[in-house]
């Protein structure tokens, strides 16, 4: 069990085909080294996870570490925001999408001794996080065609790995149609069509697709992309665009700016960091430095 003081590392024995588990020796070596003593959470399912991680800040850990991809940055995010204790991320995933926008060093080892010298340091940046009633997230929710691959995705049993999300794109792409979607931005509220909304709190989503480009998590807004109705043919010619984030320049995408969105259209989930979050209606919230982050190397 993790004392008072130590710091709590997460260790998700699936992320990066387990690549994780194979790291956390030298993860732990890496806080140990400038005198900090660090203790494998034995955490196998992501509600485990959540509550050892939960009970560590609750005993007093110095941080919490999740060692693994957006998923297990997810389950630790749900401990630590809102409280002091900080996180340290060290990128063993597919997505790392929160590694990305805050500048964590993209090598795991690295990662792991820039978070314990920040430790030691005293060194943290405090960032915003979003809240969907009463989970936390740290880069995009998003609804609509995404959220409808997602969901299709994790109810298939094959083919396994990416090639499942390539079959769930494929299947929703044939049966693609516009939401009626009503967005509500800061009490001011509209009803449009929709092919996807994404509510960004960091830019990059889905592994490195930049879909909130100008979100900033330290400005206490969401950028919300939204893509209207659109057609099969103009969505696959569109998606390339993501990694660069120069969709938002195409006439069926609008950028919008606020601090509360409500999104309400029946039948339709949201997905935050990679994670299924709540079906809509549903409110996403910004909450202005509610997470502490070590290991980014700004302040």
């Amino acid at each position: 069990m993790t004392g008072s003081g130590d710091v709590a590392v997460l260790v998700s024995p699936a992320a990066g085909r387990g690549r994780a588990g194979v790291l956390a020796t030298d993860v732990l070596a890496a806080f140990t080294a400038v005198g900090l003593e660090a203790r494998l959470l034995p955490a196998t399912t992501g509600a485990e996870a959540e509550r050892q991680a939960a009970d560590a800040v609750a005993q007093g850990a110095a941080a919490v570490v999740a060692v693994g991809g957006d998923g297990t940055v997810h389950a630790a995010l749900q401990a630590v925001a809102g409280t002091s204790t900080p996180l340290a991320v060290v990128p063993a995933g597919t997505g790392n999408d929160l590694v990305r926008a805050l500048g964590i060093p993209d090598s795991p080892i690295s990662a792991a001794h820039a978070a314990a010298e920040d430790l030691a340091a005293g060194t943290v940046q405090i960032v915003d996080a979003g809240r969907t009633g009463d989970r936390w997230w740290s880069t995009v929710l998003c609804c609509g065609f995404d959220s409808a691959v997602s969901d299709r995705a994790n109810r298939l049993r094959w083919p396994r790995g990416r090639r499942r999300y390539d079959v769930a794109v494929l299947a929703e792409l044939a049966r693609l149609r516009p939401h009626e979607l009503t967005l509500v931005l800061d009490g001011e509220s509209q009803t449009l069509p929709v092919t996807m909304v994404a509510v960004g709190n960091t830019p990059w989503y889905g592994g490195g697709m930049k879909v909130c480009p100008g979100a900033d998590p330290t400005d206490g807004l969401f950028d919300v992309t939204v893509v209207g109705a659109t057609s099969r043919l103009e969505l696959i010619r569109t998606k390339p665009r993501l990694t660069l984030g120069t969709h938002v320049e195409h006439p069926m995408v609008t950028v919008h700016r606020a601090a509360r969105v409500e999104l309400i259209c029946p039948g339709v989930t949201t997905y935050a960091d990679g994670e299924p979050v709540a079906p809509l209606p549903a409110v996403a919230e910004c909450v202005p430095g509610a997470l502490r982050v070590v290991g980014s190397g700004r302040t």
